[in-house]
C-alpha cells in the first residue's frame, strides 16, 4: 500500500477507533437504555426485591393467622369480635383506650 493512501492501515485504525468511541459515547448517554437508567432500574429491582421480601413474610403470618382461625369456629367468633368490634345482638362492647386514643389490646409491646 501507499503511504498516503485513503485507506492505509493507520487511517482504518483511527476509523475503527472513532466509530467505537462514538458507538461508546452513544450506549452511555445518548440511547433510551443508557447507563443512569439502567443503574437506577437496578436500584429500583433491589428495593422492590426487599419489600417483596418483607410482603412474603407477611403473607406467610396471615396465611397462618388464617389457618388457625378459619380451622375452629370459636376462633373465627373471638377473632371477628376482637379486629372487628362484632357483637350479638343484646350486648355491649366497651373499648378501652389510653391517653392517644388508641385501643390498649392492640398495642404492641415495647
Amino acid at each position: 500500500m501507499k503511504k498516503g493512501s485513503f485507506w492505509s492501515l493507520q487511517t482504518l485504525k483511527n476509523f475503527y477507533i472513532a466509530t467505537f468511541l462514538a458507538w461508546f459515547v452513544w450506549i452511555l448517554f445518548l440511547d433510551n437504555n443508557n447507563m443512569r437508567i439502567v443503574i437506577s432500574n437496578r436500584m429500583k429491582m433491589k428495593e422492590l426485591e426487599h419489600e417483596k421480601g418483607i410482603l412474603l413474610g407477611k403473607i406467610k403470618e396471615v396465611k397462618k393467622e388464617r389457618n388457625e382461625v378459619f380451622g375452629n369456629p370459636k376462633m373465627l367468633e373471638k377473632w371477628a369480635r376482637e379486629n372487628f368490634m362484632m357483637r350479638k345482638p343484646n350486648e355491649e362492647v366497651y373499648v378501652i383506650v389510653d391517653e392517644k386514643n388508641q385501643p390498649v389490646e392492640g398495642k404492641k409491646s415495647e
